[in-house]
């Protein structure tokens, strides 16, 4: 994407209602819709997250399917998210917003008991071990995620990756977490819930042209 498009987008995404584009210091000190997502939306729907949104398809779509529910796309790259909130202002979708923010910091953007459930959609696998900080199932995140999820609330990672898919299950295994549903290959497995088959992302079809298999785990967690 040029420079000049990306700019353009950052502008649009200026001027759109359903995107939030806080500063790093405003988010730890005061983020005004903490605790009080309520407010944002009008209501007091179920709230569930897609981290590392990227264009915010899967957002999108299940907020198309699920009215009854608010759905919040989070990534650091907004021109991205930038197709996904121009998506849901066109087609008068209220139960939409996105967060241009990095992961690390949604404790500081939700409360504790705030959220019901989480998609984790094709995220960078970090396999260098040096990169293991920023892998999106590892302990520490786990931890934040299960601070502001509710007591029953799950986690969905679909993956295009065999490294993340094993590691996430020894992780949830080896910390006694519990494993609802868990495939190697969503689209040859029958019973894979309709919200993962039902849902390609741009780079998912990328990864099914090449013969790739889909992973998919979801879990609660017990700490």
């Amino acid at each position: 994407m040029g420079s000049k498009n990306k700019l353009k987008r950052f502008k649009e995404n200026e001027t759109f209602s359903n995107v939030i584009q806080p500063t790093r210091e405003e988010v730890i000190h005061h983020f005004p819709y903490k605790g009080k997502w309520h407010s944002f939306f009008k209501n007091n729907l179920p709230i569930v997250l897609e981290l590392g949104c990227g264009k915010g398809e899967y957002t999108i779509a299940l907020a198309q399917k699920n009215p009854d529910k608010n759905f919040i796309g989070i990534d650091i790259k907004g021109a991205r998210f930038w197709r996904g909130a121009k998506t849901a202002i066109e087609e008068g979708l209220k139960n939409v917003a996105f967060i241009r923010t990095q992961i690390e910091l949604i404790d500081f953007i939700f409360d504790q008991n705030e959220v019901d459930e989480i998609w984790i959609t094709f995220p960078d696998p970090q396999i260098k071990y040096k990169r293991t900080k920023h892998r999106m199932t590892n302990h520490d995140f786990l931890k934040k995620y299960h601070h502001i999820l509710k007591e029953d609330g799950v986690v969905n990672l679909k993956t295009d990756s065999e490294f993340m898919h094993g590691y996430t299950l020894g992780l949830l295994h080896g910390e006694g977490h519990e494993v609802l549903h868990a495939s190697h290959d969503v689209y040859k497995l029958k019973s894979s819930p309709a919200e993962v088959t039902d849902t390609q992302t741009f780079y998912e079809k990328q990864y099914l042209e090449q013969d790739k298999a889909i992973t998919y785990i979801k879990f609660k967690l017990n700490y």
